[in-house]
């Protein structure tokens, strides 16, 4: 069985940073593309950041040069670096993989709020 469990949201001020974790069981994620997707309140989920096997990432144009994806295939976990946290990053951020046959897994979620 494919979990994956994200941790390290919080409170945070403006300007502030958070680390991010998702640790995977059941299945090891050395090939797999990882993905951060998160979904402010009232609003859907809107994609982050991903990372492929190869460790080549890429990100959503509103968190380019703030946040930065990584990934640790010995611990099968990535991560997801906030800096210079702004109000509307707000949201409940989750861990997908994808295994490139339509089929996706999704951790539960870590909430990220950024309020003075």
């Amino acid at each position: 069985q494919v979990q994956l469990v994200e941790s390290g949201g919080g409170l945070v001020q403006p300007g502030g940073s958070l680390r991010l974790s998702c640790v995977a069981s059941g299945i090891s994620i050395n090939t797999y593309a990882m993905s951060w997707v998160r979904q402010a309140p009232g609003k859907g989920r809107d994609w982050v950041a991903s990372i492929n096997g190869r460790g080549a990432s890429t990100y959503t144009d509103s968190v380019k040069g703030r946040f930065t994806i990584s990934r640790d295939n010995a611990n099968n976990a990535v991560y997801l670096q906030l800096n210079s946290l702004k109000t509307e990053d707000t949201a409940m951020y989750y861990c997908s993989l994808g295994l490139g046959d339509g089929t996706r897994y999704w951790g539960q979620g870590t909430e990220v709020t950024v309020s003075s």
